[in-house]
């Protein structure tokens, strides 16, 4: 599977190769290696090799990545990006990030991210109100430890032989 990034113009910003691990009739859950620099994030310590678990859905406005360590394979948390739905179709995954973020730790911390930078992107009104909505939903799912965010979802082994890195193509 690729997946390809897009911007809220819908122009490709990266893309990169994932395994399938389940799907549903409007989602997808694949995994990949982060091939990005090492780095901290409000918490979250993110290293080349980590493993991600990356759920899109098709009828929801936001994709949520859980996030493993790439040694131990501890749960490291959530990364959830506010989107557009997503399009999965013929071996590939379209999403159009709206810049406007969410990071859940394991604790249970919130941190929400990129907020000016959603405000830059030229969106309509009724677009801005349901990507706050969405925003709010993953709050809310998180807070209970719903959906995405419930705990079997930090215990799923790693697939035998590895997962492709998150390389861009």
């Amino acid at each position: 599977m690729i997946v390809h990034k897009c911007d809220a113009l819908g122009r490709e910003v990266r893309s990169w190769r994932a395994t399938v691990r389940d799907a549903t009739p409007t989602s997808i859950r694949l995994e990949a290696r982060f091939n990005g620099n090492d780095g901290v994030l409000q918490g979250l310590d993110l290293r080349r090799g980590d493993r991600f678990l990356e759920t899109y859905y098709a009828d929801r406005r936001y994709n949520v990545f859980a996030i493993f360590d790439a040694v131990t394979d501890q749960f490291k948390g959530w990364y959830c990006n506010i989107t557009r739905p997503a399009r999965i179709e013929d071996g590939h995954v379209h999403f159009d990030d709206l810049a406007l973020d969410l990071l859940v730790l394991p604790d249970g911390t919130m941190h929400v991210l990129d907020e000016d930078e959603f405000e830059q992107i030229d969106l309509g009104e009724a677009e801005r109100v349901a990507a706050r909505a969405s925003l709010e939903e993953l709050r809310r799912l998180a807070q209970v430890r719903a959906g995405p965010f419930h705990p079997a979802s930090t215990v799923i082994p790693p697939l035998p032989g590895g997962a492709p890195d998150e390389e861009s193509l």
